[in-house]
């Protein structure tokens, strides 16, 4: 195990001290790669490394609390004590961190994330291989530190910047003025999973719409997401499979490396998958999910985007704000990311810029059975 810090990286951002961030990997390869891509930026300090859980809490328990991290980057896979062995003891011993898993792309992979998630993991970041280009995969990098720097900032009590744009009035109503709608529609990057999750949980009556959702994911891991969801609340989720009816108070999630598009039937809306090219840099995206809501249910839909980088989804709220849709976006202090749903609150077409716990019960009103 080793301290590692640069004079470079000690010192202070225009916005305050580097997060500090340990890495936990067997991978020399991996802690030196992952290393000089943290040093690059400095916004981040790196502190610590270890080869195995047992290192990392040694080293932990060793460390003053004003070194000690921040956020700690944690392999699943290792000798001596496994990433899932040591997550809960990192988090009793030290509450206040915030870990983020990495995990290999697989399905083996992506079921020991959710089983992290749900045992107090903030996030993961999934290994990329080299085909992809490895760690130095520019997307690698840029996910990876949106998340260490997003976590930080949630940790250190949700505290954000104040807004750089002057809030205008919404051109979405605060409710649907065509009735009850016919579909629920949500769209998330970074941070996305928790923020989710703690969506559905929130949702505790039940739906007269179907829910269709995109999170920026790879293949493998969405069929994973859609069980921990289900796990959270009374909504039955699942991965949406190319056909199936959309039926009211159920979730239907985008599967990885698939566009999900909405489709009128005369018996119905249903589901409809589409291996046409990534938009926004993604597959699944949000836009194109947007898009066939806003041509199948018009103004009767409520579309909320979550936390994500970028501004996949703004294109389809547009769209969706005109025919009178109710558009609802999720605010900065509670968002890991604010760059998809702060896209959308500064192009003004946002009814409500509110915490997930606030969007869940505006899905609330306007969907539960019994609401109108």
């Amino acid at each position: 195990m080793s301290f590692s810090t640069t004079a470079a990286a000690r010192t202070a951002t225009a916005t305050g001290a580097p997060v500090r961030v340990m890495i936990c990997d067997d991978s020399a390869l991996a802690r030196s790669a992952i290393g000089r891509l943290l040093g690059a930026d400095a916004g981040l300090r790196l502190v610590a490394q270890a080869k195995n859980g047992r290192e990392a809490l040694d080293l932990l328990a060793a460390m003053p609390a004003a070194e000690r991290p921040q956020v700690v980057l944690l392999d699943l896979e290792m000798p001596v004590m496994d990433g899932m062995t040591a997550l809960p003891l990192i988090l009793k011993a030290h509450p206040g961190l915030a870990v983020i898993v990495a995990s290999a792309l697989s399905q083996r992979g992506a079921a020991a994330t959710m089983q992290a998630l749900a045992a107090g993991a903030v996030d993961y970041v999934p290994k990329p291989s080299a085909a992809s280009g490895g760690i130095a995969d520019p997307r690698f990098r840029e996910d990876l530190i949106a998340k260490v720097k997003g976590w930080a900032r949630m940790r250190r009590g949700g505290a954000a910047p104040a807004p750089a744009f002057a809030p205008r009035a919404p051109a979405a109503p605060l409710r649907l003025v065509g009735g009850r709608p016919r579909l629920v529609a949500l769209g998330s990057s970074t941070g996305g999973p928790q923020a989710l999750a703690a969506l559905v949980a929130k949702l505790d009556r039940p739906l007269a719409a179907p829910v269709v959702a995109v999170q920026h994911m790879p293949a493998g891991f969405t069929g994973m997401l859609a069980e921990h969801l289900g796990r959270q609340g009374r909504l039955r989720c699942a991965e949406a499979r190319d056909g199936e009816p959309l039926l009211p108070g159920r979730f239907y999630l985008a599967p990885g490396d698939r566009h999900l598009l909405v489709k009128e039937t005369p018996a119905g809306l249903l589901a409809q998958l589409s291996d046409a090219p990534p938009e926004n840099f993604c597959r699944p995206a949000v836009d194109p999910m947007l898009r066939s809501v806003a041509a199948t249910c018009g103004g009767r839909a409520v579309v909320a985007i979550l936390t994500g980088m970028g501004q996949d989804g703004l294109a389809g709220c547009r769209e969706l704000a005109k025919a009178g849709a109710l558009v609802l976006a999720q605010d900065e202090a509670s968002s890991v990311v604010w760059g998809m749903p702060g896209a959308v609150a500064k192009a003004g077409i946002a009814a409500a810029v509110v915490p997930v716990e606030e969007i869940a019960a505006r899905i609330t009103a306007a969907a539960a059975e019994g609401s109108r």
